[in-house]
């Protein structure tokens, strides 16, 4: 009759203890909204849980390496269960995962984190790079020079004392919508917004106490929709001034409704051709090539500029409205801090 060893409990419930703590922060947080997730998760955790616990001596996670996550890639070889596929793309999923709840319990604990999963992926640049496949295109950005350019056509709508002539006589032919355009554009680039975003924010939207300037707005509340809850994102200071600069024109024009950037004076909401048009009219005035989805660069080019700076991917995800998993796709862009605009 075999008999169990001793302490065979205790590498099992540390498993199970440390992912399910991760999984529940990640809930609070709100960046797990979908019990399927929860289920898929948790399917990829006892996978790699009961592989680590089958070998001898067990594997715990503050003794995971690399050579281990590679003998479990090995292992996985010619299953094809929803769990154990060979797929890179899959790979990278349960390694992203490993590589999370092993940050959180390093975060949670005060120890040192566990760098197995960053040295596997060195290692196997198929598995680190699946997420940008042909299949799934490297997202679109602006150049540095690119974005400096349309940044710097975007702030003429506003007053600045050092102004040419005939810049500031450019800048009194401007119509409402010529600095409803901009300032929307503005966002996409300064806060990160989809052009859903844009058109779903309400007067409400802005937060102007507590910035470093008075009256300028330094981050915005974006509304939920079905798919996604409410979030907080910061706008760059110098989309701050531009909203600023519509927020008072707006009042000045005693414009009606609760839209941020109504269609017409009378306060209609904007429809979602009409800002496509007015984005990309922005962006071909300002001699950046305006393509379909072009606008879209803009909220990659934030996310871009976020990441060089070294804020960490899930507080981008946060800004974004996005899942924490979708940053994979920058990793191949950003190696590391860089100069932005």
């Amino acid at each position: 009759m075999s008999t169990l060893p001793l302490f065979e409990d205790q590498p099992v419930q540390h498993h199970r203890a440390t992912f399910e703590a991760w999984l529940e922060d990640h809930r609070a947080a709100g960046r797990l909204r979908q019990p399927t997730s929860a289920r898929i998760y948790r399917d990829m955790w006892e996978a790699f849980t009961a592989w680590c616990l089958g070998q001898s001596p067990a594997i715990t996670l503050a003794k995971l390496r690399a050579s281990d996550l590679q003998a479990f890639q090995a292992a996985r070889f010619g299953m094809k269960s929803s769990d154990l596929s060979l797929s890179p793309r899959h790979a990278l999923r349960l390694m992203r995962l490993v590589e999370r709840v092993l940050r959180h319990q390093a975060a949670t604990t005060g120890q040192p984190m566990n760098l197995a999963v960053a040295e596997w992926l060195a290692a196997h640049p198929e598995v680190r790079f699946a997420e940008s496949a042909s299949a799934d295109p490297l997202p679109e950005y602006l150049s540095v020079s690119e974005a400096k350019r349309l940044i710097d056509f975007l702030c003429r709508v506003r007053p600045r004392s050092t102004a040419t002539e005939a810049e500031r006589q450019a800048e009194a032919t401007l119509t409402w919508q010529d600095v409803r355009n901009r300032v929307s554009v503005g966002l996409q680039l300064g806060a990160g917004l989809a052009p859903g975003d844009v058109r779903a924010l309400s007067l409400g939207s802005p937060t102007t106490l507590g910035g470093r300037v008075r009256g300028r707005p330094w981050k915005l509340m974006v509304p939920g929709n079905g798919n996604l809850p409410p979030r907080e994102t910061p706008i760059a200071a110098w989309a701050g001034d531009l909203l600023q600069r519509w927020l008072q024109l707006r009042t000045e024009l005693a414009m009606p409704g609760p839209h941020l950037f109504p269609s017409t004076r009378t306060g209609k909401p904007w429809s979602k051709d009409s800002q496509y048009r007015a984005s990309r009219a922005v962006l071909e005035e300002a001699g950046i090539d305006s393509a379909d989805g072009g606008s879209f660069r803009l909220r990659h080019t934030f996310a871009m500029r976020q990441l060089q700076r070294g804020t960490e991917p899930a507080q981008v995800a946060r800004w974004l409205g996005i899942e924490p998993d979708a940053m994979a796709r920058y990793d191949r862009l950003v190696p590391g801090p860089a100069d932005v605009v």
